[in-house]
């Protein structure tokens, strides 16, 4: 999903990637939060990278209290809440608003970032992320917004799938559950053919 600003009659070119932005939604739900290390991880990627040399602690409690809601935003998605969801995402876009730039170095390489180099790492990402999610669901609808099948897990993710039928994060997943699931069914075939008393047949 990215959205062209090519204006007629000019040699314009930037884009802004709509799916970038919402799947740093998605890894931020995904993060583990427990310190300021799992925060900067968060950061790996090269289009992030400069925000690390950035964060600081009290980024930390920002985005933790930005996770849960982003995950209820999925959560509401799953369940059919698409108004909820809404409402969790219209809240989230009052309190991290986006500040459109232009960024890049020369005339051969303009293009529109979403958010501006705000006061803090947190209130940037954020609004990115947001911002990202927002237009996706307004593009797709909150029912592909999606929580692993996979008890173990519960990573979210978004449904790229052509019929909205994916279940899993991932394929290491859906791998996991299936094996589990193949060896549950055999478990109960053989419990059934148990005679009474637990003595297997001769």
């Amino acid at each position: 999903m990215e959205e062209s600003h090519l204006a007629a009659g000019s040699g314009y070119r930037g884009r802004v990637n709509f799916d970038a932005y919402a799947r740093t939604a998605v890894d931020l739900v995904n993060a583990g939060l427990d310190d300021l290390a799992g925060l900067l991880a968060l950061f790996a990627d090269d289009e992030l990278d400069y925000m690390r040399e950035h964060v600081v602690e009290k980024d930390l409690a920002t985005f933790r209290r930005a996770q849960r809601r982003l995950r209820e935003v999925f959560e509401y998605g799953t369940a059919g809440r698409d108004a909820d969801a809404v409402r969790e995402l219209n809240a989230l876009l009052e309190a991290f608003p986006v500040q459109p730039r232009i960024s890049g170095h020369d005339a051969s390489d303009w293009h529109m970032h979403v958010t501006s180099r705000g006061s803090s790492v947190s209130v940037e990402y954020l609004a990115g992320a947001v911002w990202g999610l927002a237009v996706w669901l307004c593009e797709y609808g909150s029912a592909r917004f999606g929580i692993c099948a996979d008890e173990r897990c519960g990573n979210v993710y978004l449904d790229t799938s052509s019929n909205n039928c994916r279940r899993f994060c991932s394929e290491r997943c859906a791998t996991r559950s299936h094996v589990a699931a193949h060896r549950a069914r055999k478990r109960a075939v053989l419990n059934n053919l148990a005679p009474l008393g637990g003595v297997s047949p001769l």
